[in-house]
């Protein structure tokens, strides 16, 4: 099954949340709408999609999120920035 891990943010070194989805554009919508209102992204207002890789396999994007979230904050920027150095929104980007 495809699947994604994303990290999104309210500003360029805000406040940093990783998911991981199998529909990416709607999981980003649903940040961007606060569908969840009460949800920890919701209430920081992080809509921003700065990164996001494409897997395979469930279980491989599940244990990338997981080496992720237990990764030092200086890795995930340093993450964020070799793929989107301007920390734009690539929620355009997506098909």
């Amino acid at each position: 099954m495809r699947s994604w891990i994303y990290i999104t943010t309210n500003k360029p070194y805000g406040v940093l949340y990783i998911g991981m989805t199998a529909h990416l554009k709607d999981r980003i919508g649903n940040h961007k709408s606060k569908k969840y209102k009460n949800s920890f992204s919701a209430r920081y207002n992080l809509d921003k999609l700065v990164y996001f890789e494409e897997f395979d396999d469930i279980r491989k994007a599940y244990a990338r999120e997981a080496q992720l979230k237990a990764g030092s904050r200086a890795k995930k920027i340093k993450l964020i920035e070799s793929m989107n150095p301007e920390w734009k929104d690539l929620y355009e980007t997506l098909e």
